[in-house]
């Protein structure tokens, strides 16, 4: 574990011995050989140095993901990806009949849930990155102030001079952590953009064991259930490749958030004084049900709306779209029902990351802004409901989530407004307020 310098096995187990896993005497004879490994090969992984001075270890993030799905994780066949593509190809064409905006040019593809960590990591990273890394640098500095006197005599004399481990040992517990979240949702997402965002970049992805797993029990059809989800993934890449705007507000907006957002140190504090040095599962349970990151207040507040709004305006738009499109399939009242279910409850997997990064991604209003696409469908066509998209300006607010029906008559006055404006400017601009004088 510390090459030349390791301790004797013999040593650490005598010093878990007086300090006890979980407080209790520690029976030696319940400690084979591989559970010691395995203890060392995770202190390893959390403590043993880096090229750069990350505070959040991304790279062992990324390492822990891919160990979380692996031996589960079939690889994708011919057959599975030929499948995908036949399911895009004919969602695109029914989608050509439910909305203006032209299909993604994008490529489609098939992937396994390691292909998904590793096609996603560094999206993930780029829009979780501020809040990572303050939470990573607050458990370091409570972990270098408080954790060295918790640890027994004997485990100090066995590590030795424990700074430079202590210097790398928040930003890789969080890493654990953070690796361990994504790994989880790995498991869950069912499409590139299931998260609501365009995690997968300019690519149209399905996972077909997730989808295949989703399936199971649902006493749907199994083409059904792969076009449906097809038809969800579609429609959204529609919206980022006709609207470049959106995929680029979604990210800053996260950011925004993120790089605002104040951490508890106390809580940290007090994490870390519970905190048994010489159980790595303490480590993981120190995350579990902890929320180092208060409730949003004032601006973060409103940030953190701003964003809901947003991802709810894109899953109502989808969800309206959809279920016109697919009204070919049989089962696709019964699948538009689990999946806004599935939408509005999200999985462990969601919570767990949610709370790692204070981000929750699931839109909580998403019922308004379905109603809200079907009123504006109802009362001014497709037309005019797809080319909202064509400017940030046009999008709905809060305020039309609240009322559906004013948000033609609202629109209206906006663009009146805004033209009043641009004959004054231009009047301005050309002296004609001189000569009308």
């Amino acid at each position: 574990m510390f090459g030349g310098d390791a301790p004797d096995p013999e040593e650490i187990q005598r010093a878990m011995n007086q300090f006890g896993a979980s407080g209790m005497p520690f029976d030696p004879s319940m400690m084979d050989p591989q559970m010691i490994q395995n203890i060392m090969g995770q202190f390893q992984s959390m403590m043993q140095g880096s090229d750069d001075d990350e505070p959040v270890k991304w790279d062992l993030a990324k390492q822990t993901a891919r160990q979380s799905v692996a031996g589960q994780d079939p690889s994708v066949g011919s057959f599975a990806s030929t499948e995908v593509d036949d399911a895009v190809r004919l969602a695109d064409s029914w989608l050509d009949q439910a909305t203006t905006l032209e299909a993604a040019n994008v490529p489609v593809v098939a992937w396994s849930r390691a292909e998904w960590v590793e096609a996603t990591m560094n999206n993930w990273r780029e829009m979780t990155d501020p809040v990572a890394t303050s939470l990573s640098e607050a458990l370091t500095r409570a972990i270098t102030e408080q954790l060295p006197g918790q640890m027994p005599e004997e485990l100090q004399g066995a590590f030795g001079n424990m700074q430079p481990m202590m210097k790398n040992l928040g930003g890789s517990m969080f890493g654990l952590q953070l690796g361990q979240a994504i790994g989880e949702l790995a498991q869950e997402v069912l499409s590139g953009t299931d998260t609501g965002f365009p995690i997968a970049g300019q690519r149209m992805a399905l996972l077909p064991v997730n989808i295949e797993e989703f399936g199971d029990g649902l006493s749907v059809a199994p083409e059904q259930v792969r076009i449906y989800l097809a038809l969800r993934e579609a429609a959204r890449m529609r919206l980022f490749a006709n609207s470049p705007w959106l995929a680029r507000d979604l990210t800053a907006m996260v950011q925004q958030y993120a790089a605002g957002i104040n951490i508890d140190v106390s809580a940290i504090e007090d994490a870390v004084q519970n905190l048994d040095p010489t159980d790595p599962e303490s480590m993981n349970q120190m995350f579990s049900g902890s929320m180092f990151i208060p409730e949003p207040e004032g601006a973060q507040k409103a940030a953190i709306e701003q964003l809901e709004t947003l991802l709810a305006l894109i899953e109502g738009w989808v969800d309206v779209v959809v279920t016109e499109a697919s009204k070919p399939l049989e089962s696709a009242t019964a699948l538009r029902e689990m999946i806004n279910r599935r939408r509005a409850s999200g999985g462990p997997a969601e919570h767990a990351f949610g709370s790692l990064v204070g981000l929750d991604l699931r839109p909580r209003r998403l019922h308004d802004a379905t109603q809200l696409w079907a009123t504006i469908h109802e009362s001014e066509g497709m037309e005019y409901r797809d080319a909202i998209w064509e400017s940030q300006l046009r999008l709905p607010t809060a305020e039309d989530l609240d009322d559906p029906e004013g948000y033609v008559k609202r629109r209206e006055t906006a663009d009146e407004q805004s033209a009043s404006l641009d004959d004054d400017l231009k009047k301005l601009l050309e002296g004609g307020f001189e000569e009308d004088n």
